[in-house]
C-alpha cells in the first residue's frame, strides 16, 4: 500500500488557506483586491466580532455568470492567466485563483453575484468547502461575498486569534491601505453595524491622503512630482522630518496599485531624508510606483506583501534622489545691504566666572530633619551648554541636569501614586489621530495610563482625546510632549507587553527631561532636589546623573608623578 497519497480537495484548500488566510484582515485583503480587479467604483466592507463572526465585502463591479461563479470556487481557477508568459506581465492584484476557495474552506461562505446584462443573479452557499446550494437570486449588479464563523472547522487556528478589537483594527488598517492604493474608488467600512469611515472616490491622491490623515497634518504634505526612471515612475507625498516616527507605520508604498513592503524603498526614503532625521526614526511617506511588470516579481510571497525587484538599486536611487530634491529648500535671493544698515558683531555668552562658586545644600533645620545634604561641589563652568563642570574633594565631576531631572520626576510619580495621583485637567482636551491598531491598544491600556495621571477617551473614529496630565508635569507644549510620549510607549524599544506603571513613569520622566534646558544658575537648587531622591546617582533608565574623575586617575593619564 503506497504511503504517499493525494490530499482530498477540501483538505488541500485548507492547507492553502494556511498561507492565504492568516486572520480576518487577510480575507478582507483578498476579497477587496478581487473587487478592485472587477472594476468596482464602490466597495463596502462590513465585519462583526472583529471579522470572526462576519466578513462581508460588497462591490458594484462586473459580477459573474453562474458558470464563472462556480469555477471561482475551484482551486487555481482564474481569469487573469492563460499561459506561463502571462505571469511575467500580470498587472491585476489577484491572479493565483486560491483566495476564494481557501476562504470558503474555512468559513460558512455565501456568494451573491450578477452581471449587468443578466436578469437575475446567482447565489452559492458553501459550508467548510462543500457546496450546499446554488440558485437564482435577485441581486444588484456586482458581487457580495460573506464569510461567517471564520475557522469554525479549524479550532487550532481559531485559538491563536487575537482579541476582537485587535483583529478589527487590523481589518480597518487593511481597508485604509486599499483606499490609498485606489483613491478613485469609494470605500465604506462598517464595524458591528457602526460606520467607521465612508470615503468618497477622489480625483487626486492627495485628497485621499488628507481624508485619512486629517486636515492639520494634511496641510503639511510635501508633494513629490512625478519622476521618471528606467522602466518606472514615482510620485507621492512626504511629511517634514519633524513628523518622523520610530516605526514605519506611516510609510505607505504602492506598486502598480498593490500595497507592498520592500527594503529598497525603505533605504531610499532614509537616504532622501539623510541629515534631517534622528537615528532610529523613519519618515512619513505615501509613494506610488508604476513599473513595467517584467522588472518585478510579485509572486515571491503567499500574501503578495513582499516583492522582488530585478534592479533594486535603481528603485532606491530614484526614491532617494526625488525625495532629497523635494526637501531641498528653494534658494533665497539676498537683498543688497544698504549703506544705512549696520550689523553688530555677534558675541557668544560665557558661563565661566573668575571666582569659583561653592554649591552646597542648605544646613539642616533641626536635629530631626532627615533630608540628605548634596555633596560640597565647587561649580566651575558649563560644557557645550549641556554638562556642568564641578570640582570635588577627590577630583573632577561632570553633572547631567537632564538625567537629574529624569530621576526627580520619576520618584515624584511613584510618590504621587502612593499618596493618590494628583492630576491637572487640560483646559482644552488634546486630540490625536492614530493608526487603528495604536488606537485600540491605547484604549485597552487606558486604566494603566489613568493610574499615571493621563486620562484618555475615544473621541470618534480613531481619534484619541487626552483630558489630563500628572500634576507634577509642566510641559511647555503639552500636545508635542504627549505626541512624543505616546510614540515612545507604542513603538519605543520596550513597546511590547502591557503598560506597567513603572514603564509609563520611566517614559514620562525621560520625555519630560529631554525638554529641560540646562542653566548654570539653577545647578545648586537642582542638586539640592536631586539628593532628596532615594537613588540620586542614576536616572530612571540607569544612566548616571554624576560622573566623577578621581585626581589619581587624572594624574595617571597625564603621567604626573612618573620618574
Amino acid at each position: 500500500m503506497p504511503l504517499v497519497k493525494v490530499l482530498p480537495d477540501i483538505l488541500a484548500s485548507q492547507v492553502a488557506a494556511g498561507e492565504v488566510v492568516e486572520r480576518p484582515s487577510s480575507v478582507v485583503k483578498e476579497l477587496v483586491e478581487n473587487s478592485i480587479d472587477a472594476g468596482a467604483m464602490t466597495v463596502m466592507v462590513d465585519i462583526e466580532r472583529g471579522g470572526v463572526g462576519l466578513i462581508r465585502v460588497a462591490d458594484d463591479g462586473c459580477g459573474m455568470a453562474r458558470e464563472d461563479a462556480l469555477l471561482s470556487l475551484e482551486r487555481h481557477a482564474t481569469s487573469k492567466l492563460r499561459t506561463a508568459a502571462d505571469l511575467a506581465s500580470v498587472m491585476t492584484l489577484g491572479f493565483r485563483g486560491e483566495a476564494v476557495p481557501s476562504i470558503a474552506s474555512v468559513a460558512k461562505f455565501r456568494m451573491l453575484t450578477r452581471r449587468t446584462e443578466d436578469i437575475s443573479g446567482t447565489e452559492i452557499i458553501v459550508d467548510g468547502g462543500k457546496v450546499r446550494d446554488v440558485r437564482d437570486a435577485g441581486a444588484a449588479p456586482g458581487t457580495v461575498i460573506e464569510a461567517r464563523s471564520l475557522f469554525f472547522n479549524m479550532p487550532a487556528r481559531r485559538k491563536f486569534m487575537r482579541a476582537e478589537s485587535t483583529e478589527a483594527a487590523h481589518v480597518e488598517q487593511q481597508v485604509r491601505l486599499h483606499a490609498l492604493a485606489a483613491p478613485g474608488i469609494r470605500f465604506r467600512f462598517r464595524r458591528d453595524d457602526k460606520v467607521v469611515f465612508d470615503l468618497p472616490g477622489v480625483v487626486n491622491a492627495i485628497d485621499r491622503v488628507r481624508q485619512l490623515l486629517g486636515n492639520e497634518m494634511g496641510g503639511e504634505l510635501i508633494t513629490i512630482p512625478e519622476r521618471l526612471g528606467p522602466g518606472m515612475s514615482l510620485k507621492g507625498f512626504v511629511l517634514p522630518a519633524k513628523h518622523a516616527r520610530k516605526g514605519r507605520r506611516y510609510q505607505f508604498v504602492f506598486l502598480n496599485g498593490r500595497p507592498i513592503e520592500d527594503a529598497a524603498v525603505t533605504k531610499g526614503l532614509g537616504e532622501g531624508f539623510r541629515g534631517n532625521l534622528q537615528e532610529g526614526l523613519h519618515p512619513a511617506a505615501w509613494l506610488w510606483l508604476v513599473m513595467e511588470p517584467q522588472l518585478v516579481d510579485i509572486n515571491v510571497h503567499p500574501a503578495k506583501r513582499e516583492v522582488r525587484f530585478h534592479r533594486p538599486f535603481e528603485v532606491r536611487d530614484l526614491i532617494a534622489q526625488t525625495v532629497a530634491e523635494c526637501l531641498r529648500p528653494a534658494p533665497v535671493k539676498r537683498p543688497e545691504p544698504s549703506k544705512e544698515i549696520s550689523i553688530a558683531p555677534i558675541t557668544r555668552p560665557t558661563f565661566h566666572s573668575h571666582q569659583p562658586e561653592l554649591v552646597t545644600a542648605p544646613p539642616t533645620e533641626t536635629a530631626s530633619t532627615t533630608k540628605r545634604r548634596a555633596p560640597d561641589f565647587r561649580l566651575i563652568g558649563m560644557l557645550q551648554e549641556r554638562y556642568m563642570i564641578m570640582e570635588s574633594a577627590d577630583g573632577l565631576v561632570l553633572f547631567d541636569p537632564k538625567a537629574a531631572r529624569e530621576r526627580i520626576l520619576f520618584e515624584k510619580l511613584f510618590k504621587a501614586r502612593k499618596d493618590g495621583m494628583e492630576t491637572q485637567s487640560l483646559l482644552v482636551p488634546l486630540l490625536f489621530e492614530l493608526d487603528p491598531r495604536d488606537f485600540d491598544l491605547l484604549l485597552r491600556e487606558r486604566m494603566a495610563l489613568q493610574e499615571a495621571g493621563i486620562e484618555v477617551e475615544a473621541f470618534g473614529g480613531n481619534t484619541l482625546q487626552v483630558r489630563s496630565l500628572p500634576e507634577c508635569l509642566t510641559p511647555g507644549d503639552p500636545h508635542e510632549f504627549l505626541d512624543n510620549l505616546l510614540e515612545e510607549l507604542l513603538h519605543g524599544p520596550a513597546a511590547a507587553g502591557r503598560f506597567a506603571f513603572d514603564r509609563i513613569s520611566k517614559v514620562i520622566a525621560m520625555k519630560a527631561a529631554q525638554r529641560v534646558v540646562p542653566r548654570f544658575n539653577e545647578t545648586a537648587s537642582l542638586l539640592e532636589e536631586l539628593f532628596q531622591c532615594d537613588l540620586p546617582y542614576c536616572a530612571a533608565d540607569g544612566r548616571p546623573t554624576l560622573t566623577e574623575y578621581n585626581r589619581k586617575d587624572i594624574d595617571r593619564r597625564f603621567g604626573v608623578g612618573r620618574s
